[in-house]
This record gives C-alpha cells, sequence and structure tokens, in this order.
C-alpha cells in the first residue's frame, strides 16, 4: 500500500506562468508612490530621525543597524599595493612550483 504523505499531489504547486507576487522592484516603487515621491533612503532617514528625536532608543539602535548593515559593505575598500619586488618574488615562487612539478612527472616516467 502506497502512502498518502509526500510526493506530487495534482493541482498543488505554483501554476504555470505563475511568478512570484512581489519584488523588491514593485515594492519600492510602491512605497515611493505613497510617500509623496520620497525616496525609500530618505523615508529611511526621517523615520530614523524621528526615532531619535522621540528619544526611543531600542528603535533607534535598529535603525542604526539597518542603515549600518545596508551602507557599510558598500563603504568597505580595501586597497591593494605591489611593489616590483613582491612581484619578482611571486614568480620566482612560480617557477620553482614549476620546476618542481616537472621533475615529479619525469621521477614518475621512469
Amino acid at each position: 500500500m502506497k502512502s498518502k504523505r509526500g510526493g506530487a499531489r495534482p493541482g498543488a504547486g505554483r501554476k504555470k506562468g505563475g511568478t512570484n507576487g512581489l519584488t523588491i522592484e514593485s515594492l519600492l516603487s510602491t512605497v515611493q508612490a505613497k510617500a509623496k515621491g520620497q525616496s525609500y533612503e530618505e523615508i529611511l532617514v526621517e523615520d530614523f530621525l524621528r526615532s531619535r528625536d522621540a528619544g526611543d532608543g531600542n528603535l533607534t539602535q535598529k535603525y542604526h543597524h539597518l542603515i549600518l548593515n545596508k551602507v557599510a559593505p558598500t563603504l568597505a575598500k580595501i586597497e591593494t599595493t605591489q611593489g616590483d619586488e613582491a612581484v619578482e618574488q611571486r614568480q620566482q615562487a612560480f617557477a620553482e612550483a614549476l620546476k618542481a612539478l616537472a621533475t615529479i612527472g619525469q621521477t614518475n616516467a621512469r
């Protein structure tokens, strides 16, 4: 006897041609339309300032986390510079690694 748990069922799942009803773009455009042309960023800043002015420390902290999590990754930049000496050292290490691989191939062939 076959169990009635799990597996495909007639009529289950999303219908063909159906899409997810909510997208980020539609959500942000709806917010902007309802906010009389303000962008989401402007609304976020206003709400943050309002919570700070009201003295709501908990909500202000949540806005800090939200803003920093959104903004901080775009600000984080790491610059690396390599001098000629570092490039030469890497080239030498690569050449030595190639020699080692070549000798391994010759040793195994014998």
